[in-house]
C-alpha cells in the first residue's frame, strides 16, 4: 500500500502459441474454394480490395478479369498482392481463413500458360461463362507461396469458442516446382 492506495501486481498474459495445421488440409481448402478477397496497390500506393472468383491450379490462383480493371492495372504497376480466403465451418459466427502475400502478374488470354490450362480444362470454373470471348479479357496469376497464415483452421470448435484470441496458425506448404 502506497499513500493509502492499494497496489496490484500486474501479470502478463500468456504469449499466444502459433498453431501449425496440416499443410495438405490447408492446400485442399484453397483448392476447393473459389472466392477470395484480393488486395492490390497502385503504382502511387493507393490500395484496392475486391472479392474475386479464382481457380487454383499449377501452384497458383488464377483470376479472370478485364485488362482495364483496377485489379489488372494495379498488378501491372505493382506485382505484389495479398489474398484472404474465408473458410466457413459453421452457419453462424466468423469464418476461419487463409491469408498470404504473393507475387502477381497479368496474363493475356493468348498467353501459352493460359492456353495450356484452358485446353486441359483446368480453368473451367473461371471461364465457363464466356470470359475468354470478352474484349480486353485477361487473367491474374497469383503464385501460391510456400508460407500461409491461418485463423482457426485445423482447430476444434471448442478451442475456437473458448480461446478466440489464440487461433493464429502458420503453414509451410510444399510447392512442387519443375
Amino acid at each position: 500500500m502506497l499513500d493509502g492506495m492499494t497496489s496490484a501486481v500486474l501479470t502478463s498474459a500468456a504469449t499466444p502459441t502459433v498453431f501449425h495445421p496440416d499443410p495438405q488440409a490447408i492446400r485442399r481448402a484453397i483448392e476447393r474454394r473459389s472466392v477470395a478477397t484480393l488486395a492490390t496497390t497502385s503504382g502511387a500506393g493507393r490500395p484496392h480490395v475486391a472479392t474475386v472468383l479464382y481457380q487454383c491450379t499449377d501452384d497458383a490462383l488464377f483470376v479472370s478479369t478485364d485488362s482495364g480493371s483496377r485489379k489488372a492495372r494495379n498488378v501491372a504497376a505493382n506485382s505484389l498482392a495479398a489474398v484472404t480466403i474465408a473458410v466457413r465451418r459453421l452457419p453462424v459466427g466468423p469464418p476461419a481463413s487463409i491469408q498470404f502475400q504473393t507475387s502477381a502478374e497479368v496474363l493475356s488470354t493468348d498467353d501459352p500458360q493460359i492456353q495450356r490450362l484452358v485446353a486441359a480444362g483446368s480453368l473451367g470454373r473461371i471461364t465457363a461463362h464466356g470470359e475468354l470471348d470478352l474484349d480486353g479479357a485477361c487473367f491474374l496469376r497469383l503464385s501460391l507461396p510456400s508460407r500461409v497464415v491461418t485463423y482457426a483452421l485445423g482447430m476444434s470448435l471448442w478451442r475456437v469458442v473458448r480461446h478466440p484470441l489464440d487461433l493464429a496458425g502458420e503453414v509451410s506448404l510444399r510447392i512442387d516446382r519443375p
